[in-house]
């Protein structure tokens, strides 16, 4: 009865007027994000974080959960229309997806996108408000040595299923470290790596980091590539599903929202490998695998549904224990901090409103995200002809806007440029930013977690080995690093061998 009442506290907030309009502004930026390739979600969210800053803490972490949620719904339309993923997570539905849009199917496909994606995310949300609590519980165990021994636990998860190589994984991931290290010590306040830089003394801005690598990056990352665009609007067609459809996607999308649901808890798994390993499960199991990628609509269905189901439960991490699984929740995590929002298993205790309010939230962004992905689709279409010569010279004067507009100097921006260049020069030389944004964000709460403990312990390692929590986490790492690096050595030696005897 108490979770009833607790959930019945959480819609009184989210059904609140202002808290309803924050909702639609974003799920409806989250649908135009998803839609519009190149932007981004996190691009979208560093953009709306400045303009959150004049508004109360849970109408903001509605909106920018919102943006999060409503790019997953918004990436497979243009996916199946252009063969373009508006959001990384929608890779693999451009596989079948645009292929039935070349058979006139497009209709279907953008159907069972919808459907399978609000599946995934009611599904989601109940295992948020059931498993939330009992996390919490849990989570009040944690001491300084458990945090900091969980924070290496999700770097080392980051680096194992990152799409790079586990080294330039780790390499990233460091690199985030150290930039979280830049400005004042939070223990004896002593400034660091400043280089003699004022602005430096508060350390380097997340939003400029983010926008830099997510959003400028990606602007010339896509400018390399051409700006034509072919839209197939002939063959939308009709917006329903045969009973054959049906048939063949309802198991689809039943795995996959298992499927999501399980990796998106896993720091680095998210939506991106969910919907990967959805589309690899279900082409194993058919008795039909050649028709994939040849138009099959289950290749649609199950990836839609993981990727939907993992950004829901990606929250619950990050609602119990104050852990980013992924790069996008990292920035949300930045935006509790600034709201001072309390961290970890407290918030439920001390804001009640703030978390129920955005579980309640995400149900009833999930119902506006069906209604507006369906009858829009005609809109998405149009949008999606607006050249990207057009395009992309404002989404940059908006990152430079919401750049400026958070700390009102002029050095944010070229922050913001020059993580856009590097984030534009790691991804040519294969590195990925993700683990560079989290390591960046769990820095500083690694760090001071870790010293935390050593001061306690007075200083002794052995901690972290003789409280049986952290033990567990330092164990589980170890164990992870070595199954990702020794595959990495053994391989490196066979190709060292290989050129010796050639």
């Amino acid at each position: 009865m108490d979770l009833l009442a607790q959930l019945g506290t959480g819609f009184a907030v989210a059904l609140a007027p202002e808290n309803l309009f924050y909702c639609f502004i974003g799920v409806f930026v989250g649908t135009l994000v998803g839609v519009l390739p190149g932007i981004g979600p996190i691009a979208a969210m560093s953009l709306l974080l400045p303009a959150t800053f004049a508004i109360p803490p849970t109408g903001a972490v509605i909106m920018l959960a919102g943006i999060y949620y409503g790019s997953m719904y918004g990436g497979s339309t243009t996916s199946i229309l252009v063969r373009i993923p508006g959001e990384a997570a929608s890779v693999v539905t451009c596989l079948d997806g645009h292929e039935m849009a070349k058979q006139g199917r497009a209709g279907p496909a953008l159907v069972i996108a919808a459907l399978g994606s609000f599946f995934a995310g009611t599904v989601a949300l109940v295992g948020l408000i059931l498993f939330a609590p009992l996390l919490v519980r849990a989570g009040l165990a944690f001491g300084p040595a458990e945090y900091c021994a969980l924070m290496l636990l999700g770097l080392c998860l980051i680096a194992y299923l990152s799409q790079a190589s586990v080294l330039k994984s780790l390499i990233m991931a460091g690199v985030g470290l150290m930039l979280g290290l830049v400005g004042i010590d939070s223990i004896n306040a002593m400034p660091r790596l400043t280089f003699d830089r004022l602005e430096l003394l508060d350390g380097v801005g997340l939003v400029p980091v983010v926008m830099g690598l997510f959003g400028v990056a990606e602007i010339l990352k896509n400018l390399e590539h051409g700006t034509g665009r072919s839209v197939i609007a002939a063959g939308v067609g009709k917006l329903w599903l045969t009973a054959k459809d049906w048939a063949e996607s309802k198991w689809a999308v039943v795995r996959g929202t298992a499927i999501g649901f399980v990796l998106g808890i896993l720091p680095g798994g998210g939506a991106v490998i969910s919907s990967f390993v959805s589309y690899a499960v279900e082409k194993r199991i058919s008795e039909t695998p050649e028709r994939f990628g040849k138009g099959a609509i289950e290749g649609v269905a199950g990836p839609e549904a993981a990727n939907n189901a993992a950004a829901g439960s990606a929250f619950i991490p990050l609602m119990t224990l104050g852990i980013p699984p992924n790069a996008v929740l990292a920035l949300l995590l930045g935006a509790l901090i600034i709201h001072n929002v309390p961290i970890g298993p407290t918030m439920i205790s001390q804001r009640p409103d703030l978390f129920w309010g955005v579980v309640a939230s995400m149900y009833i962004g999930n119902v506006m995200l069906l209604v507006l992905n369906l009858p829009l689709i005609g809109l998405w279409v149009r949008c999606l002809s607006i050249p990207y010569g057009i395009l992309f010279p404002l989404i940059l004067l908006l990152c430079c806007i919401g750049v400026y507009s958070t700390s009102g100097q002029i050095f944010d921006i070229f922050v913001m440029i020059a993580f856009g260049v590097v984030g534009w020069l790691i991804a040519r030389w294969g590195f990925e930013p993700a683990p560079l944004v989290l390591g960046f964000v769990l820095g500083p709460l690694l760090e001071n977690n870790l010293r935390k403990a050593l001061i306690l312990s007075r200083g002794s390692w052995m901690t972290f080995i003789e409280r049986p929590i952290s033990a567990v986490f330092v164990i589980a790492s170890a164990v992870i690093l070595a199954t990702a690096l020794i595959p990495w050595i053994n391989a490196k030696r066979r190709e060292m061998a290989a050129a010796e005897e050639g």
